[in-house]
């Protein structure tokens, strides 16, 4: 198996064995792996090497190339008009944005209903990178796995997997605090539990938070969550 670790590198294993990329190279590699497709070799060469004249980038675009066949990483095909990856080349940003699309869109299947150990490298895609095209790439597979681990969590909770749930709902708590949508998923999971006291406490940090951060409150469709979750009215439903 040939990946393209994205997470945690750029770099390459190949049967399970690493190989590192020439720094000369990365940004090439990047590139056409998260265009996921043919990558216009002219585009290319002026995107990432857009100080001097088309004859400079191009000659920059052929030297990358071969530094990566130069130590081994044939990963990479090219013709006349464009640069692409090779079939066999699997890309780990990839596989997290096709489960996000599936956890998304309801095709999920029973493997994608977990935990995985990449999330928090997912929501955090090449850090330190600062390229344009590396900052849009890694906001939109932030934002396409902050909603897919919400759904998780909802997911985890209505299997009974209720442990589970409240851990996918604070990873994303974590990751984004003023997120209202990630902490009614978590107050929904301790709710879940029966954590009513989780629950109220829960809300009260991130209305803090809120109020310090935004100078705002929590939505009234959240307040109103908790506030039916309170003891009193609990007793009130209970006894109707």
């Amino acid at each position: 198996m040939l990946v393209l670790h994205l997470f945690g590198g750029p770099y390459i294993t190949v049967a399970g064995e690493r190989q590192e990329i020439p720094a000369g190279s990365q940004r090439l590699l990047v590139l056409t792996a998260l265009h996921r497709g043919r990558v216009d070799r002219h585009f290319a060469a002026g995107l990432l090497w857009p100080i001097g004249n088309d004859q400079r980038a191009g000659g920059n675009l052929r030297s990358a190339i071969w530094r990566l066949r130069g130590v081994g990483v044939d990963v990479i095909r090219t013709d006349n008009v464009s640069i692409f990856l090779r079939d066999e080349v699997e890309v780990d940003a990839q596989f997290a944005s096709e489960w996000a699309r599936r956890m998304i869109d309801g095709t999920c299947v029973g493997p994608d209903v977990s935990l995985f150990p990449w999330f928090d490298d997912a929501l955090h895609l090449l850090p330190g990178w600062y390229d344009d095209w590396a900052i849009i790439a890694r906001e939109q597979l932030r934002q396409r796995v902050l909603h897919a681990i919400e759904g998780l969590s909802r997911r985890f909770c209505e299997a009974g997997r209720l442990a589970e749930g409240v851990e996918a709902a604070m990873t994303v708590v974590c990751a984004e605090p003023l997120r209202e949508s990630a902490q009614r998923v978590l107050i929904e999971a301790h709710l879940a539990e029966g954590n009513v006291g989780e629950a109220r406490r829960a809300f009260e940090e991130y209305r803090t938070c809120v109020r310090t951060e935004l100078g705002v409150d929590p939505s009234p469709a959240l307040t109103r969550l908790v506030s039916l979750s309170s003891p009193r009215a609990l007793r009130a439903v209970a006894h109707r």
